[in-house]
């Protein structure tokens, strides 16, 4: 398969919304139906790149002609969802920790295979109750006699060269060249229970009250208090970018691909409000990721 990985880190909070919730939240982030596990769907990152794409050329070989001639053939890239890999959540001391966990590990080792990247770590570990976790670092997380206090959660951790191994390799990979943020990630990173995942995922994303106001009287409109979900600045999300050879070989499609993610990008939704503006790395068959 020709294909790379392509890592998704998000500078400020990210909203790839659903258009409308049906829970107390009117504009909840996009998640998986059987695992509650947000991403940003391979559509909105598409179409992002495609108008990012100046070169037209260019742009009709590797992501498929204009609307008018859409029907001729279709675009040599199929990007997939970017599903999350790491969560930012608040930690009593660290200031906030990265956390994943097994499943999610696990499904990104796939990918990863998929994407012939060979050097990344095989053996995830599995905290053995809902109250351990597995930490990179001994110290960076750790509150007294070994806890880890994520949210309103207290935790026994366990320093694990497995989970430090998983820590430096995602390091390399999202700040590729940036030695200060590598060893700030492995300092904070950490595997939760799955269960304890599922919950910080409902507990841990931002939920924002917006309001629209009269323009004239600059009080809130009737029906103008809205609620809106998204992913925390720092968090990581990971997927697939596959080359489909229909007018561009794998090697064009990947050199614009990367051309096209060397400065930051918005993603998602409300981007006049300042979300959604995410650094963007691939990673190559040869496990080093791509500036």
């Amino acid at each position: 398969m020709n294909a790379r990985l392509l890592f998704v880190h998000a500078l400020s909070p990210l909203h790839a919304g659903t258009g409308q919730g049906v829970g107390v939240i009117d504009l909840p982030t996009a998640r998986e139906k059987a695992t509650g596990i947000p991403y940003l769907p391979g559509s909105s990152l598409k179409g992002v790149l495609r108008d990012a794409c100046t070169d037209k050329e260019a742009r009709s070989i590797v992501f498929g002609p204009d609307k008018a001639s859409a029907h001729e053939y279709a675009g040599s890239v199929q990007i997939s969802d970017q599903r999350l890999l790491l969560l930012p959540v608040r930690s009593l001391v660290g200031t906030f920790a990265w956390v994943t966990s097994p499943h999610i590990l696990r499904r990104f080792l796939r990918d990863a295979q998929y994407a012939g990247v060979t050097d990344v770590p095989s053996d995830v570990p599995t905290p053995t109750s809902a109250s351990c976790c597995h930490v990179a670092d001994s110290e960076c997380l750790i509150v007294s006699d070994g806890q880890v206090i994520l949210e309103d959660l207290d935790l026994t951790s366990q320093a694990d060269a497995r989970a430090r191994a998983w820590g430096e390799w995602i390091g390399g990979q999202v700040f590729a060249g940036e030695a200060e943020w590598q060893r700030a990630l492995v300092g904070r990173f950490c595997i939760v229970h799955d269960d304890v995942m599922s919950f910080l995922l409902e507990t841990a994303t931002e939920v924002m009250a917006r309001i629209r106001l009269h323009e004239e009287a600059k009080t809130v409109e009737e029906g103008g208090l809205w609620y809106e979900e998204a992913l925390p600045a720092e968090t990581v999300l990971a997927g697939l970018v596959v080359a489909t050879p229909v007018k561009a070989g794998p090697e064009k499609v990947f050199a614009t691909i990367g051309e096209l993610i060397a400065s930051p990008l918005q993603l998602g939704g409300k981007a006049t409000v300042g979300r959604g503006l995410c650094r963007l790395r691939l990673a190559g068959g040869d496990g080093r990721a791509d500036a």
